[in-house]
């Protein structure tokens, strides 16, 4: 069944906050070093800790769903199993704390290590608020 999947820099301008996602890599593989260093793509599919997230979220009545990268317009990018997570980023907030706390030492460092948890910040997001002009992705594949 076909998916829509947002940008998750669109999702935070949706919801007006800041948001928080989790994306999969390959630890082992080594960080292309191109403008921006790029973590390699994972083969998602098969990733077992990213069934064992989605079934700890549904389990823990967590609201997610597929997310893209922050929209770029100078490049595409394809889906590589990014989940954005449907809490607010509250550092007191029992949810959050129990999320954090699955996916995270209390030093901060990620328990899993093909597992990146983000959070976007709605200031950030808001830099490409102009992408939700009516029409703009649009105009936009017409010059692509």
């Amino acid at each position: 069944m076909p998916h829509t999947i947002e940008y998750i820099d669109a999702i935070a301008r949706k919801k007006q906050r800041t948001v928080l996602y989790i994306l999969f890599t390959d630890p082992n593989a080594p960080v292309r070093d191109d403008p921006i260093p790029t973590p390699p793509p994972v083969n998602w599919r098969v990733l077992p800790i990213r069934k064992t997230i989605i079934d700890w979220l549904d389990a823990n009545d967590i609201e997610w769903d597929l997310c893209g990268d922050v929209a770029d317009t100078l490049m595409m990018v394809s889906y590589r199993g990014q989940i954005y997570i449907d809490i607010p980023f509250d550092l007191s907030s029992p949810k959050y704390q129990a999320l954090a706390e699955f996916l995270e030492f209390p030093d901060g460092t990620s328990r899993f290590p093909e597992v990146g948890f983000h959070y976007l910040p709605l200031d950030v997001a808001m830099r490409n608020a102009h992408h939700d002009e009516p029409g703009f992705w649009e105009k936009w594949a017409d010059q692509f």
